[in-house]
């Protein structure tokens, strides 16, 4: 696996045992979709081997937020972070809920949020609820989650709304945005 464009193009990921990466079709979708990222600020959770935020940084995001709590995976996004000598980045070794709590108390805000969770585990809807309920989510920004097909997600929860489904295979990407503020019912 290497990153697909932009400053760290061609460079190699190194992968963790028993992660199931996003694939280079699925993480090249993810940032068409996305656009323009440059000087953004960029939340992955579930981070994995960190794959998709090491993108987003060689697209040129201003910020990285890391978080991924196996201790097995955790070296494999150190090691990768220290090939690219990055320092705009943080990593936060604990579970997403976790996370997403603290900076949710730290005020923190995020003009793209990224989930891959494990697969089977109902953690889409789950964080999702959770991303709502904290609003770390920037005004106008992105939630994109990617899940397998058969996750059942709502076309709004709270505050935030689904924009758009993309299918790849069993694999979809949901995107999701805060309602605007004409359609919120007073």
């Amino acid at each position: 696996m290497r990153i697909l464009t932009g400053k760290y193009k061609g460079k190699p990921l190194k992968m963790p045992k028993g992660i199931r990466p996003t694939q280079n079709k699925v993480r090249k979708a993810i940032f068409d979709i996305l656009g323009d990222v440059e000087g953004l600020s960029f939340l992955e959770l579930f981070a994995g081997s960190g794959a998709v935020g090491l993108e987003a940084l060689s697209r040129g995001v201003a910020e990285l937020v890391l978080v991924e709590n196996s201790r097995q995976n955790l070296p494999i996004i150190r090691a990768n972070i220290e090939m690219f000598s990055l320092s705009n980045y943080e990593l936060l070794p604990m579970e997403a809920e976790e996370a997403i709590g603290i900076l949710a108390k730290n005020k923190r805000k995020f003009e793209i949020i990224f989930l891959d969770p494990p697969y089977y585990q109902g953690l889409p809807k789950k964080t999702l609820q959770l991303l709502s309920a904290c609003d770390i989510l920037a005004p106008a920004g992105f939630i994109i989650i990617q899940h397998f097909t058969k996750d059942n997600l709502p076309d709004e929860m709270g505050g935030l709304i689904l924009l758009k489904r993309y299918k790849y295979g069993s694999t979809l990407l949901s995107l999701y945005q805060h309602v605007p503020e004409s359609n919120i019912s007073r």
